[in-house]
């Protein structure tokens, strides 16, 4: 039997060492549905629920692996379905090849059954690359630029196949005219360094500054060491973006945790009081966050040029790899013997935890979700990968949990879709599957998506040589981010009819399904849970039933602002003493931690 075009697909994946193929079948990609039965399911097809989670299974593949993910759809219907979480990938700078079939070329034109001008739909998320395989011959260059674009430019490329095309016999470009011909599937990124005198100028700027403040972001996540060498020279604390959570340790002393609206108070302080700010592979927006412009020189390191320079005044812009970069600037940089700055600083840090963990052990209606997070930091495995989810539990991931070993983490960081946790987790057992995975998600989230996903997460756990997964549902009916947003925006009370979630057992539903459930109403019974969840042999939900009155209070919120915002919605808040009274206490414990 001749080789088609969609046997040659699958070989040219394998030989690029693709391994897994999220996606959903459809009529569009049928020829590449059939090659799969004929290649013995290699790379292996993994059956998500919806394409929307193929993509995003896809996203988490590759952010806890490093590799490009692969999702494959269907004409129409399957490719709009990517859309959200391709977009996902686009925005937080993710190696993402979309797969994607068409309707056949001969019926184009008619107003076929599903047929979308799939150009015009993936022109601007797949705008690094985006092509269309109309002769065999194509295939190969299409498909290794898509690859190569994704890796080199970390972002989402979409290959569409016609499904005609799709089933017509292989044939390699020739050497002739207007054929391209493409070399072995392979890339080797090298480490670019900015010039010398560049380097020179920023080691200058950190030598100048008495109060060195630190910015990383996932960019930095190779350049660990080098990172810590530079606070080390300049007595520099080190904040981090919440793509950059899992850079570095929170046990460090210095490192004063999250930035911005769901960051820490040290953060705050520490880029309200320096006098010079080093960013690296950092695009945090939220410039409120950054010192006062005037007010502090910048020196920023990113290896995307176009991302550079244009969150704050930088004095010295480097476009490089951190790890390279860092590397040739710490021979420059002067030891400063004054360490009254850093001090300051691991006294805030100090505080600050006392604080978080006074706030987490309040007590609530039924659980403080704070304190979901606080247990599982104390016993959350060194080897861990954990996904957040969009919505307020994100809150209590940034502020509570504290990073430590090589436990990594990650969340949709610039688009901030609701729905990402679970097949985030999916996407993470695929990509190592011998270490535990922990998904936090409310239960909007949980509703919206992770339901059906707990049967792709049941059907493919004999896979993973460590099968533990937990996913933890904060269960309090309420889809509480925008809830809070509605409050402290607008002065708004909640509006019952949109913000409140009907009623579902989610361990019970996990059980139904073969998989593990623990319920949770009672404070002292979350850390035994957390236990036993992370003993369990296999996949798991932890429904915890919390207080959504708990304030999601931002670091820089005075007592006085979140007394307004309560006094604003009193009148028509279903539970509006409740609320106060939580803001009240939650914000004492912060400033009075030992009360």
């Amino acid at each position: 039997m001749a080789e088609t075009v969609a046997d040659y697909l699958l070989q040219r994946l394998r030989d690029w060492d693709v391994e897994h193929v999220f996606g959903y079948p459809g009529d569009g990609i049928n020829g590449i549905v059939a090659a799969f039965g004929e290649a013995e399911n290699t790379p292996r097809f993994v059956q998500a629920r919806h394409e929307e989670m193929a993509a995003f299974q896809a996203v988490g593949y590759a952010k806890f692996s490093g590799r490009a993910g692969v999702c494959l759809a269907t004409s129409g219907p399957g490719a709009i379905h990517l859309l959200n979480g391709l977009y996902d990938a686009k925005l937080d700078h993710v190696p993402v090849v979309a797969i994607v079939g068409q309707t056949a070329q001969s019926a184009r034109g008619g107003s076929y059954q599903q047929e979308v001008d799939l150009q015009a739909l993936l022109k601007d998320v797949a705008s690094e690359y985006l092509v269309e395989v109309t002769v065999p011959e194509q295939l190969p260059n299409a498909l290794d630029r898509a690859m190569r674009v994704a890796l080199s430019q970390r972002a989402p490329t979409a290959v569409i196949i016609p499904n005609d095309v799709q089933e017509q016999p292989y044939a390699p470009p020739k050497h002739e005219f207007k054929h391209v011909p493409s070399s072995r599937p392979s890339l080797a990124i090298g480490a670019a360094v900015p010039p010398a005198e560049e380097i020179a100028r920023a080691a200058e700027v950190l030598n100048a500054g008495e109060r060195v403040a630190i910015l990383v972001g996932q960019g930095a996540r190779g350049a660990k060491q080098e990172v810590l060498d530079v606070a080390k020279a300049t007595g520099a604390g080190i904040a981090k973006a919440l793509l950059g959570k899992d850079v570095l340790s929170d046990e460090l002393p210095f490192v004063t945790g999250s930035i911005g609206l769901l960051g820490t108070r040290p953060s705050y302080e520490m880029m309200r009081d320096c006098d010079t700010l080093l960013i690296v592979g950092s695009n945090f927006p939220y410039s409120q966050f950054l010192p006062e412009y005037g007010k502090a020189r910048g020196v920023q390191i990113d290896i995307d040029g176009r991302m550079i320079g244009m969150r704050y005044p930088t004095e010295v812009n480097l476009v490089g790899d951190a790890k390279a970069t860092l590397a040739a600037m710490l021979p420059l940089l002067r030891h400063k013997e004054d360490r009254s700055w850093r001090e300051t600083i691991e006294s805030t840090v100090e505080r600050w935890w006392e604080s978080v963990e006074a706030q987490a052990m309040l007590a609530a209606d039924p659980v403080n979700p704070m304190r979901i997070v606080h247990e599982l930091s104390a016993r959350v495995p060194d080897n861990a990968l954990i996904t957040a989810d969009s919505g307020s539990s994100t809150n209590w991931y940034a502020k509570n949990l504290r990073m430590r070993g090589d436990v990594r983490g990650t969340l949709s960081g610039t688009l901030a879709t609701m729905g990402c946790g679970v097949p985030y987790a999916i996407g993470a057992k695929f990509a190592c599957p011998d270490r535990p995975v922990i998904a936090l998600v409310g239960d909007g989230a949980m509703q919206m998506n992770g339901l059906a996903e707990l049967i792709t997460l049941a059907r493919y756990q004999d896979l993973w040589t460590d099968r533990r997964c937990v996913v933890c549902v904060f269960h309090n009916n309420d889809l509480n981010q925008v809830t809070w947003e509605l409050r402290a925006m607008g002065g708004a009370p909640k509006f019952e009819e949109s913000q409140v979630l009907p009623e579902l057992d989610y361990a019970g539903l996990a059980r139904s399904l073969g998989l593990e459930g623990i319920s949770v109403d009672k404070p002292e019974d979350v850390g035994p849970a957390w236990d036993r969840a992370l003993a369990t042999d296999r996949p798991i939900v932890l429904d915890v039933r919390c207080d959504p009155e708990v304030p999601p209070i931002p670091p820089h919120a005075t007592f006085e602002q979140v007394t307004a915002m309560t006094e604003a919605v009193l009148r028509g808040e279903p539970n509006a003493w409740h609320m106060i009274g939580q803001g009240v206490r939650t914000k004492l414990k912060e400033l009075f931690p030992g009360r």
